[in-house]
């Protein structure tokens, strides 16, 4: 039977590395097996995963073109801590996701802008173009780390 993770727990980011890497992959990483990383998925083991071998395995995925499962678990775990979850439990979910869709259109509209023919450098992003995308990103990702916070704690 399969075990329950918590969404962002630490076993449950090597799960998700486990579904973008395959065998060779983890291999050719950390110079250890798959099954190895299924041991440090396992909550119910003591077992843990090296914090350097997450953050190749991390690289890895981000080179697979994937978001970093681990960090994204361990940005959650520090948050979820720092937090101590007095503003997100009086969040309401829905308005979460209003404001998630008001950043993803100002997402939008900034990578439009920059693609424009008619901005800075044209079709080429400039620097501050990606800046200012890099800022509009973290913002959603923010917002989204509040709404898993928050339906975590449901």
């Amino acid at each position: 039977m399969a075990k329950i993770r918590k969404i962002a727990s630490i076993e449950n980011g090597i799960m998700q590395v486990l579904k973008i890497l395959d065998e060779n992959e983890v291999q050719d990483t950390i110079g250890k097996s798959s099954s190895y990383l299924r041991k440090c998925s396992d909550p119910s083991q003591q077992q843990q995963i090296d914090h350097n071998d997450s953050i190749k395995l991390d690289i890895a995925c981000i080179k697979k073109g994937k978001a970093p499962p681990l960090f994204i678990a361990h940005e959650y775990i520090v948050i979820n801590e720092s937090d101590n979850l007095d503003s997100h439990k009086q969040n309401d979910i829905d308005e979460m996701l209003v404001k998630s869709t008001i950043l993803h259109g100002k997402l939008t509209e900034v990578v439009k802008l920059a693609e424009d023919p008619k901005s800075d450098r044209g079709m080429e992003i400039s620097k501050l173009e990606k800046k200012e995308i890099m800022e509009a990103i973290k913002n959603l990702e923010d917002k989204i780390m509040k709404i898993k916070i928050t339906v975590d704690q449901k």
